[in-house]
């Protein structure tokens, strides 16, 4: 009994890397959620950002692996949105890979707005990353066509491996879409090829014992792509990415205090 009762908190513990939720509980009021996405707004609006990739802390940040910052990434475009009067407005809608509500080694493609997108946040920080104009108009093209769903592998696990496609996360899915919009392509043979050739993927640094159980036990969690060490996408070596090959403006992190920090 003692060792299962050890084996449950193990496997509960074990720190979500890639987790990528619709909403969940709120630990902020609906004021000081609503006013962060509207900062975070105004701060792409301000830096001319019509499509940029964003990030949200949804665990605690010491109980993340090291060198890992948000659990989850999309792609914010800025478009019309038709309000619930009915009239139309302009604003920032979210593109995300969700685990499915139910069946968490499931995903799939949801919209939302900035509300939604920090409603679960652990913190009022935002990862902000902002392509070059010329990477920015291509992601516009990309998102108005079927490429998302073509590209969209709903087989989920939180430690997608970026170098085959047999499971997939909401960073990865960023990445091929970012890779379509660059190469244009959506031949995924080519955009895996091109991960393997110029991405480099985050190391994974946790305890094999926990990574053991949490295939185990958890849906959503698996290792089954990997070949010895574990390595996934992440924000931040998607910013690097996009960096190391001059198609990045900026990579920042906003808190609700106002502060700004490079990410890189």
């Amino acid at each position: 009994m003692k060792y299962l009762l050890m084996i449950g908190f193990l496997v509960l513990s074990m720190p979500a890397i890639a987790g990528s939720r619709s909403q969940g509980s709120a630990l902020y009021s609906p004021e000081q959620i609503a006013n962060f996405a509207k900062q975070v707004e105004r701060y792409a609006a301000q830096q001319g950002a019509r499509a940029f990739i964003i990030g949200r802390i949804g665990r605690a940040p010491e109980d993340l692996p090291k060198g890992i910052q948000y659990t989850h990434t999309a792609v914010a475009i800025y478009s019309s949105i038709t309000l619930k009067s009915g009239q139309s407005a302009k604003g920032y809608v979210i593109h995300n890979l969700y685990q499915r509500n139910g069946q968490a080694n499931k995903s799939d493609l949801v919209t939302d707005y900035p509300v939604d997108f920090f409603w679960g946040a652990q913190r009022l920080t935002a990862g902000i990353s902002i392509p070059t104009p010329a990477l920015q108009q291509k992601l516009l093209e990309i998102y108005s066509s079927a490429a998302p769903e073509k590209l969209h592998n709903e087989n989920y696990s939180v430690l997608a491996n970026p170098y085959n496609d047999r499971y997939q996360n909401c960073t990865e899915h960023t990445l091929l879409l970012l890779n379509a919009a660059i190469y244009n392509t959506t031949d995924t043979k080519r955009l895996y090829a091109n991960n393997q050739a110029y991405f480099k993927a985050q190391r994974v640094h946790t305890s094999p014992f926990k990574l053991m159980l949490g295939s185990a036990f958890i849906k959503g969690v698996t290792t089954a792509d990997h070949q010895g060490k574990i390595k996934t996408a992440t924000f931040t070596s998607i910013a690097r990415y996009l960096n190391e090959y001059q198609l990045l403006d900026k990579s920042i992190s906003l808190d609700s205090d106002g502060n700004v920090s490079n990410n890189l």
